[in-house]
C-alpha cells in the first residue's frame, strides 16, 4: 500500500509541474510547423529569412503554404499561419494558433489581402473577440512553400 501511496504522490507532483506548461496552450510556431511540414524553428518573424535557400517563397497563396507575418509593436515575435484554402487571389482561409485567444487553435479563419499591389504584404485577419476582420492591418513578408515546385513568380 505504501508503494501505491508514494506513486500517487509522485504522479500528483508531476501533474502540478506540468499544468502551468499545458495552461499556456499552443503557440503559432509549433502549430504552423506541425500543420505545414515546414521545419523551421524560432520566433515567427525569423521564418521568412530562415526559409531563404531552404524553401521556396513567394507572394501567391497556396494551400499548405505558411504566411509569415512581420514583427510589429503589438506582435513583436511576428506570427505564422498555414493556408488551408484559397478563396480568391485576395482571400484565403488560415489555420493558426494563439491569435484570437491565448494558446487557442483556429481553423478556417478568413484573411484578406488589403495591399495596394495585391502582393499580400498587408492583410486583415478575422479576430474572434470582434467577430470579424476588425480594422488592424498586419504587414507580412509573404508565403513559404513546402515544395520548391509550388513557388510562384514574385513579379
Amino acid at each position: 500500500m505504501a508503494i501505491i501511496t508514494r506513486l500517487a504522490v509522485f504522479l500528483s507532483c508531476i501533474m502540478l509541474l506540468a499544468a502551468p506548461v499545458m495552461a499556456r496552450g499552443l503557440q503559432c510556431v509549433p502549430y504552423a510547423r506541425d500543420a505545414s511540414g515546414i521545419a523551421i524553428r524560432g520566433n515567427a518573424y525569423t521564418w521568412w529569412d530562415q526559409a531563404a535557400g531552404r524553401y521556396a517563397r513567394g507572394q501567391a497563396p497556396r494551400v499548405g503554404a505558411v504566411l509569415a507575418f512581420s514583427s510589429v509593436a503589438g506582435m513583436r515575435n511576428g506570427h505564422v499561419a498555414m493556408v488551408s484554402a484559397v478563396i480568391s487571389d485576395r482571400e484565403v482561409l488560415l489555420d493558426h494558433a494563439n491569435w484570437s485567444r491565448r494558446g487557442g487553435i483556429e481553423r478556417g479563419v478568413r484573411a484578406v489581402d488589403v495591399s495596394e499591389a495585391g502582393d499580400w504584404s498587408r492583410v486583415r485577419v478575422w479576430f474572434g473577440p470582434v467577430g470579424g476582420l476588425g480594422r488592424t492591418v498586419y504587414p507580412t513578408k509573404g508565403f513559404i512553400y513546402r515544395d520548391a515546385s509550388e513557388a510562384a513568380p514574385t513579379g
